[in-house]
């Protein structure tokens, strides 16, 4: 409560909320943890925890207070909440205790609840099948789950060549789910304080696992999760550390929460990361075979004026194309039939000529990636963890 009380003055609602919540796992009927915890959720926003709070402290015959009134042992109120011009001129303003600084509020990664599902996401079978074993099928029937010990924790790293749908597959499984989803970025955890950046990491965690069932997409993972003998200053290590720690779950259980992680460089991933228990099961997201280039294509092209378009024999021409690729070809061909509709002051719709001079036009981003990755495959494919991206690059005479 002490600890509450300090961040409530440095202005940090968010973990005061964390640790007034930690006081009532001791003490379910604590009063003061009661209003201070329906405080500090007021203060985040949100309404519905607060009034939860409020409702238990009546059924203990407490008055809920205002959002001006004083917490006790937590200042004269809520510093989110209060303007200089609203103190009394005898109200000596708060004071940060000694050997804090103040901090600026921040708030907690955000949970979203995509609407994209799996049925959104055009091919990949091989991947949607190795999600749904991991964690789709095991959610859905219980009871199976039961009779076999299946966890809902876990972690699978999902990498291959950019713009081929790694994150949009991660949305995508929470959408099925209809569960939360945390995307957390480098932005999210990276601070150039020491220490804070543990402590981001710790706090988004936190949220997941208080919103499980829920998925946690770990973005470039290669950046957040480097190996650490190529890190040079312990604060980077550090954050490493972090990671390790939050998906061991030694302090707190990951039951509910799915890891999913990303990377274009999975051979720069901290090979801790990679070991049973952690991101343990790992998927290659390829680019786009003929099928899913044809269903790209013709959402990408579903709202759009077109005239003559085959899009099976256009699929056929863009074969080696990312997912970005082709929604790159569309915006292109659009481009030059709205140049064309502007200087003959016609509308003009998207022709199968002006399609095939961008797919002739557009590079393959995923030429360069290949070209790295299978020396890797090659040469560095320790315990067989690159055999399904070796046998790709030999099957399409990518080496």
């Amino acid at each position: 409560m002490h600890l509450a009380s300090l961040l409530v003055m440095a202005g940090d609602a968010g973990r005061a909320l964390e640790h007034a919540q930690a006081a009532l796992a001791a003490t379910p009927d604590h009063a003061e943890a009661l209003a201070a915890a329906r405080d500090a959720a007021r203060a985040l926003g949100d309404t519905t925890r607060a009034e939860s709070y409020a409702r238990i402290l009546r059924g203990f015959g407490e008055e809920p207070r205002t959002p001006d009134e004083p917490v006790p042992g937590f200042g004269p109120r809520w510093a989110a909440e209060t303007d200089s011009e609203e103190l009394d001129d005898t109200e000596e303003p708060l004071a940060i205790p000694e050997g804090f600084t103040e901090l600026e509020p921040e708030g907690l990664v955000e949970a979203e609840r995509p609407r994209v599902t799996l049925a959104d996401v055009g091919g990949l079978e091989d991947v949607k099948a190795r999600l749904d074993a991991a964690f789709l099928a095991p959610l859905r029937n219980p009871e199976l789950r039961a009779y076999y010990g299946k966890s809902l924790r876990g972690g699978l790293l999902l990498y291959g060549p950019p713009g081929c749908g790694k994150t949009f597959l991660a949305r995508a499984v929470a959408g099925e789910l209809g569960a939360n989803f945390f995307a957390l970025g480098l932005n999210d955890v990276l601070d150039m304080w020491l220490g804070e950046s543990e402590r981001r990491l710790h706090d988004a965690f936190a949220a997941a696992r208080r919103a499980a069932p829920c998925v946690l997409f770990l973005d470039e993972l290669d950046a957040l999760g480097q190996k650490r003998s190529h890190l040079r200053h312990s604060g980077a290590r550090n954050v490493v550390n972090q990671l390790l720690a939050e998906l061991d779950g030694a302090q707190a259980d990951n039951e509910g929460v799915f890891v999913l992680a990303a990377t274009n460089h999975p051979w720069d991933v901290d090979t801790a990361l990679r070991r049973p228990g952690r991101l343990d099961r790992t998927v290659l997201v390829l680019p786009p075979d003929f099928k899913a280039r044809e269903a790209i294509l013709r959402h990408a092209l579903e709202e759009r004026p077109i005239e003559g378009v085959d899009v099976a024999k256009l699929a056929r021409r863009t074969e080696g194309c990312s997912g970005a690729d082709l929604v790159h070809v569309v915006e292109s061909a659009a481009e030059q039939a709205l140049q064309e509709s502007i200087r003959t002051n016609a509308m003009r719709p998207i022709t199968m000529r002006q399609l095939e001079q961008a797919a002739q036009e557009a590079p393959r981003s995923t030429k360069a990636w290949f070209g790295v990755a299978h020396n890797y495959a090659l040469y560095a494919n320790e315990g067989g963890q690159y055999d399904d991206l070796l046998a790709y690059i030999r099957s399409h005479k990518l080496l």
